[in-house]
């Protein structure tokens, strides 16, 4: 049977529409959704499938989902928001605001070389177990006690989880409001669905992510700190939860505070954000912005094994990453295969949210979708859309 699909979507886009139907016809979609801003205007906004398996109920445009790694840019940017008021600079070193932090030699780390991967704490010392994921403090507290496992600023390690303690800790001492209440000021001004931290309210709107993973943390050794797969592994995995592998789906993740891996969001938020973004000087100012998303630290990643390029939390289009056929496009993956970006040459923002996690960010079905949606523009780049065709 053909899976329900609703929303609208503006004339001239729909090989968006075709691509999404197909993502549930043949590449395993179960439940998804995905929006498009295109010269500022909302031209896609589809949504289609379940948002529960063992529940049948429909994914809406009201359902929220854990986007995993898309979070890195949203907590990225809210110190970003804190460096373009003045008070603070990138050069800045954290001690100047967390002085607990200097332990070990990190005294000389900068707020840039954590906005880029490059503060040597991709993984914790301490061993932790899932209950500390709950207490802010204990968390943020390891990581400050943590020895760099390389001189901060010599070369990078992706901080798969411990980012959104590291940075959401900069942002809480920048504001002295706790991420999530910083998150949703910021989100509520432009009416963007995102969350970190979920209220009982908003937890009863979340898909149940389906997540098969090869890797039970239960069962692995996380072995000593010199040994040669202690890093990536503690980074994954300490606590065992921390990648959300047999927590996802509880109360207990969905309310925890874990901005890098576990913000919840729907695709139009996901859009809405970074359309906002492409306003000249409204969430940020045009030249900080330019230097957040250009390339701020590239090559080997022991943490990914591959070559990898980051900016400043957001990360820059490339051809490993590739965010549309434009330069200066910027965004980020999430595990599974969630996105957010935008396109500041075609003006174009996009976000897709989905339940059905693949491992890591690879995926045919936002392939899929991008790819449409550049073939889409080819013809009606220069159009604007003042009808939207309503397929509830």
């Amino acid at each position: 049977m053909e899976t329900r699909v609703t929303g609208l979507v503006a004339p001239g886009f729909e090989l968006v529409e075709s691509a999404f139907r197909e993502n549930f016809a043949s590449r395993g979609e179960i439940g998804a959704g995905v929006s498009i801003f295109f010269q500022g205007e909302l031209v896609v906004d589809l949504v289609g499938g379940t948002a529960s398996t063992e529940r049948a109920e429909p994914f809406t445009h009201d359902t929220l989902v854990n986007v995993y790694s898309v979070g890195k840019a949203i907590i990225g940017f809210l110190a970003l928001q804190q460096i373009d008021r003045g008070t603070f600079d990138l050069d800045d070193p954290i001690v100047s605001l967390w002085p607990e932090y200097g332990l070990f030699g990190k005294d000389a780390t900068t707020i840039r070389m954590a906005l880029c991967h490059q503060a040597g704490v991709p993984a914790i010392d301490q061993l932790l177990v899932n209950d500390d994921l709950s207490d802010w403090s204990t968390m943020v507290d390891a990581v400050a006690k943590t020895k760099p496992w390389h001189v901060p600023g010599t070369s990078h390690a992706y901080h798969t989880n411990t980012y959104g303690h590291l940075i959401g800790e900069l942002v809480r001492r920048m504001t002295g409001k706790g991420v999530d209440r910083a998150l949703q000021e910021v989100m509520q001004g432009i009416d963007a669905e995102i969350y970190v931290g979920l209220s009982e309210d908003l937890e009863q709107r979340c898909a149940d992510i389906v997540f098969t993973s090869p890797l039970d943390p239960a069962t692995l050794r996380l072995g000593e700190r010199d040994e040669q797969s202690s890093m990536p592994l503690r980074s994954y995995f300490n606590p065992p939860g921390y990648s959300s592998m047999g927590l996802v789906n509880t109360s207990f993740w969905r309310r925890a505070i874990i901005p890098s891996t576990n913000m919840h969001a729907t695709a139009r938020g996901v859009a809405t954000f970074y359309n906002a973004l492409l306003r000249p000087d409204y969430l940020l100012s045009e030249s900080l912005l330019a230097e957040a998303t250009s390339v701020q630290s590239e090559g080997y990643c022991p943490i990914l094994g591959e070559q990898a390029t980051f900016g400043l939390g957001f990360t820059p289009t490339t051809a490993r990453r590739p965010l549309g056929p434009n330069p200066n496009s910027f965004g980020h993956f999430g595990t599974g295969g969630a996105l957010g970006f935008c396109d500041p040459v075609a003006q174009l923002s996009f976000g897709y949210v989905m339940n059905q996690v693949t491992p890591r960010w690879q995926s045919t079905r936002n392939a899929a979708l991008r790819d449409a949606t550049y073939q889409a523009l080819e013809s009606f780049k220069s159009h604007k859309f003042p009808q939207l065709k309503n397929l509830d």
